[in-house]
């Protein structure tokens, strides 16, 4: 299986762990998990001939009492036989899956204890990693950090004083270079993003779920023939012509000794008008 599938597996998976120890530490949490759909739940499907269909009703189910994850934390098929194998190779797939997240350190419950961000920078360290084992498709869905650190300078978000601003990237990937740009503001900040791969758009929710973020709007569709999000119409020509001027081989000629390891970094964001 190619890396770049692979990873919708265990990205969910670590979705699906980090949700269901925050859950038990915090009843109140913005996500509800039915009965029988934890990580917990999961773990006692190991080796078992159903698992992978257990595990896709499972994720179903939070999916239909979340509506905010539908179509995302349920869009990678566990039960896909094309992909997982048949019989004993996906049961043996699946439960060594499931074994990763079991380990003891991978406790969860504490993550976002004041700026503490474990599992966010895990996320974005598994992004890294799948990106660079999928070659030319890595920059359909993460940005390196060297240049979402640079663009949110560039773009001078920590210059912005005022105290509510807002942030759009319209083909905004995992997320990542928003949440750098967050990262960088003063003072509050609403994002915004639009993603045309509908896989890539559900990574960036869980993204920003894991970082702490639980109001961004990410969109999906094509940016250019159909803009979705409440912040598109204003900061949209803006973003294009960043999207035009600033292409890596400016970033090459202005910063000779950057070095870049994606070939095509999503570099569009913004900030934009006052909320």
């Amino acid at each position: 299986m190619d890396a770049s599938q692979y990873k919708n597996y265990v990205l969910t998976m670590l979705f699906l762990k980090y949700i269901s120890d925050r859950v038990k530490s915090d009843p109140d949490l913005y996500f509800e998990l039915p009965e029988g759909c934890s990580f917990d739940d999961i773990a006692k499907l190991k080796n078992k001939s159903n698992i992978g269909e257990e595990i896709q009703k499972a994720l179903r189910e939070i999916a239909k009492v979340n509506p905010d994850l539908n179509n995302i934390i349920d869009k990678a098929d566990f039960d896909d036989s094309a992909l997982l194998g048949s019989g004993k190779a996906k049961i043996d797939t699946l439960s060594s899956l499931v074994s990763v997240f079991q380990r003891d350190f991978l406790d969860f419950s504490g993550n976002r204890a004041g700026d503490d961000d474990i599992i966010g920078d895990a996320y974005e360290y598994l992004m890294k990693n799948f990106a660079a084992e999928s070659g030319k498709k890595k920059g359909q869905f993460y940005t390196p950090a060297e240049v979402s650190r640079l663009m949110a300078q560039i773009i001078g978000i920590h210059k912005d004083t005022r105290p509510q601003i807002s942030i759009y990237d319209p083909t905004c990937g995992s997320g990542s270079l928003l949440l750098r740009a967050k990262a960088l503001a003063n003072n509050g900040v609403a994002i915004f993003g639009q993603e045309l791969d509908e896989a890539t758009r559900g990574m960036a929710v869980m993204n920003m779920y894991l970082h702490g973020v639980d109001d961004a709007d990410i969109q999906v569709g094509r940016t250019v023939c159909a803009s979705r999000t409440s912040a598109a119409s204003t900061t949209l020509g803006t973003c294009l012509k960043l999207l035009r001027r600033r292409t890596n081989s400016t970033i090459a000629r202005l910063f000779p000794t950057l070095r870049v390891s994606c070939p095509t970094p999503r570099f569009a964001t913004s900030a934009t008008t006052a909320i």
